[in-house]
């Protein structure tokens, strides 16, 4: 049977799908609107699968908020053209909104979850392949319940943090928020430095101070005011408020009433091993072949 312009054109806001996707769909199937959005569904997950073993180190970070609750995403693309799709943005915030309401704690609990749209996140994920032709990952989530303020702050797209305070108010949170997306501190202070964290500068430090020869208590002095250093960079209360450098974060919350009880900050592709293209070995790799 023929296909129609306006069979396409249904086929496509049903599914998304390109013009030509879709006519292909419409003549494997013969015309059968249902069977075509079958054979699309079919064809993204074989598509979605060879594409999954692709690097996705690019992407964006969302932030979506409730109440006492707020809950940080990151989903992944290979590039960043596609990160600044439409669809993609569309797609990440929808994620976003659907893991908060349903109270959903992990990346585990997310693929059957279905979003406003109806389909389920897995289903919306390998459309979203087929459609912009990368691999996507939707890679972590945290959520944040907190009784006293929130604060979020995303700097663009590919940096977002949350913070809860107890006492103090929202415009503080925010502040704070927007302190650990610029300077990524560790920890809220020093009881959360992880012991082999420490132990590792101290190592460090300890052979830097040998090193210089003195007498063993000066060293001990030299890799104790090292340390003390070393916690203030690290540690949200010690580090230099980014708005305002002359008073600590710890200074800042004291002169409010407030105390920083948890926060978490997410960066784009922050730990994944990304392919460094080598352009000369590949020239020559080219040029060898043709020899």
């Amino acid at each position: 049977m023929s296909i129609s312009a306006s069979m396409v054109k249904e086929l496509r806001e049903r599914t998304g799908a390109g013009m030509m996707e879709c006519k292909k769909a419409l003549v494997e199937t013969g015309g059968d609107i249902d069977a075509a959005v079958e054979f699309l569904r079919k064809s993204g997950q074989a598509k979605a699968d060879k594409k999954a073993g692709r690097v996705a180190a690019d992407g964006r970070v969302v932030v979506a908020r409730d109440g006492d609750r707020a809950l940080i995403l990151e989903v992944n693309s290979e590039t960043d053209f596609v990160a600044k799709d439409e669809n993609f943005a569309g797609f990440a915030a929808a994620v976003a909104e659907a893991a908060l309401a349903a109270g959903v704690a992990d990346i585990a609990g997310l693929a059957d979850l279905a979003l406003a749209s109806g389909e389920t996140v897995e289903a919306a994920r390998t459309a979203l392949v087929t459609k912009v032709g990368e691999n996507i990952s939707v890679r972590r989530l945290e959520q944040v319940a907190s009784e006293g303020p929130i604060g979020h702050y995303t700097h663009g797209t590919k940096i977002g943090a949350i913070v809860a305070l107890e006492g103090g108010d929202e415009e503080l949170a925010r502040d704070i928020a927007m302190h650990v997306a610029a300077t990524n501190p560790t920890c809220i202070d020093e009881d959360g430095v992880p012991a082999e964290v420490l132990e590792q500068e101290r190592r460090i430090l300890t052979e830097q101070a040998l090193e210089s020869g003195k007498p063993p208590e000066i060293v001990e002095k030299m890799i104790g005011g090292r340390i003390a250093k070393f916690l203030k960079e690290i540690t949200l209360v010690g580090q230099p408020f980014v708005k305002d450098p002359d008073v600590t974060v710890g200074k800042l919350l004291a002169s409010k009433g407030a105390a920083a009880k948890a926060f978490v900050r997410y960066e784009v592709g922050e730990g994944i091993e990304k392919k460094e293209d080598n352009f000369v070995e590949e020239v020559m790799a080219q040029v060898k072949g043709a020899n």
